[in-house]
């Protein structure tokens, strides 16, 4: 899945011939998984149709301050568009454009959404050779890089004017390559390995029965996305859940048994940087398992248990440089027994469930934590989607170690 999936992105489009392919982009970004809205100057209509572009991007096309709807006057908020976005591309980005937006001449609607835009903004020149070399254009390059923009760098060939050299805007394929890189190269966890346990484990009692319990795997599925969209190697084991992966860069291993999981773990804990264990593993394990269904003859069955292997403890006594995360799902004693815990497996942080915490625990698509570190901070966060609990999680490891 691309970084850019889930983004949303402002295109903005001048009045430049390569107009035309911003009309590939916006199916490149969308194709990404990305929304798009598209902000034009009232010249590049000149270039590529308003109807084209809006069809394209199923979106309104914005290209000045009002709107005539019904002989209603409505105001287009070049705030509300700039807050909109997660990043702004401008492609092209013509000699003119740039120079306004240097001296922040701010005459038409895009340029007012660029002045007021507090995300990433991406510019994409097009021009003519002359033109590209120009002093005035370099020192625009400059100043425009020197305020904190992205320069997609233009290319060789065939110009508008007949002639060939520097100047052609990117082809859409290479812009998306540029913004991709660009913003995974800023991520905290890029380059860094994760693995992540998910989900609960069935302990067999024979071909049909097992022990288990109610585990989603929602918090462990959360915490491998979020962790992927912050640029990290995330290694997926995953116990039996109905969770489905759609995230093509999570590498996920299916297992069942807590033994499997144990053996899984310890096949990539070595070459990882963090590891963070929330699956919810069998303490217990049958001694033995029947080959066959056992018949109900009797009132009562007794099942000899045996314990299973502790992956925390395991991990907490071979680590070297990982940062170890554990949880601890607790119904009493909460902070004192997670605090145990934490100790006990040499972990560097735990997360605290409270199975008497409301939209908290198993099955909920919400979750309540507090986080412990090994130093014996306590932060407590309120009840949020586990999407957002994983990034709290996330975060408060980046800046533990400080990446």
């Amino acid at each position: 899945m691309s970084v850019l999936s889930g983004k949303n992105i402002i295109l903005g489009v001048t009045a430049g011939i390569a107009a035309y392919k911003s009309a590939f982009l916006i199916r490149l970004l969308i194709k990404k998984g990305a929304k798009v809205k598209v902000v034009m100057t009232p010249a590049s209509k000149e270039f590529v149709t308003p109807l084209t572009l809006s069809t394209l991007s199923k979106n309104e096309v914005f290209s000045s301050f009002t709107s005539d709807e019904d002989d209603n006057v409505q105001w287009n908020n070049h705030v509300d568009i700039a807050e909109w976005g997660d990043l702004f591309i401008i492609a092209p980005a013509t000699a003119n454009t740039m120079s306004k937006m240097v001296s922040g001449t701010c005459d038409n609607l895009l340029l007012a959404v660029y002045l007021s835009a507090k995300c990433p903004v991406y510019f994409a020149p097009a021009m003519d050779l002359d033109m590209y070399q120009h002093p005035s254009t370099k020192e625009s390059f400059k100043k425009l890089n020197d305020f904190g923009n992205f320069q997609i760098p233009a290319e060789i060939g065939e110009l508008a004017s007949g002639l060939s050299g520097m100047g052609r805007m990117a082809e859409p394929e290479n812009i998306v390559s540029f913004v991709e890189k660009n913003i995974l190269d800023q991520l905290p966890l890029k380059n860094k390995c994760i693995l992540i346990t998910a989900g609960p484990t069935y302990e067999s009692i024979d071909p049909v029965r097992f022990i288990g319990n109610h585990s989603s795997g929602k918090m462990g599925y959360a915490l491998a996305e979020a962790a992927t969209h912050l640029g990290a190697q995330v290694k997926l084991i995953s116990g039996p859940v109905s969770l489905q992966n759609f995230n093509e860069a999570i590498h996920v291993i299916h297992v069942n048994t807590a033994e499997e999981m144990y053996n899984a773990s310890h096949k990539y804990f070595k070459t990882c940087d963090i590891a963070i264990l929330s699956a919810a593993v069998a303490d217990f394990t049958p001694k033995r398992v029947a080959t066959q269904k056992i018949k109900k003859v009797e009132d009562s069955l007794a099942i000899e248990l045996t314990k299973t292997k502790d992956i925390l403890t395991s991990f907490g006594n071979i680590k070297d440089n990982q940062f170890l995360v554990g949880f601890a799902l607790e119904t009493e004693n909460e902070i004192e027994n997670a605090k145990t815990k934490l100790i006990k497996k040499k972990l560097d942080l735990i997360v605290l469930n409270s199975l008497n915490d409301k939209g908290a625990g198993f099955q909920h698509d919400t979750n309540k934590v507090t986080l412990i570190s090994k130093d014996n901070k306590v932060t407590a966060y309120g009840v949020k989607p586990k999407s957002e609990v994983a990034h709290d999680i996330l975060n408060y490891i980046i800046r533990e170690i400080h990446v």
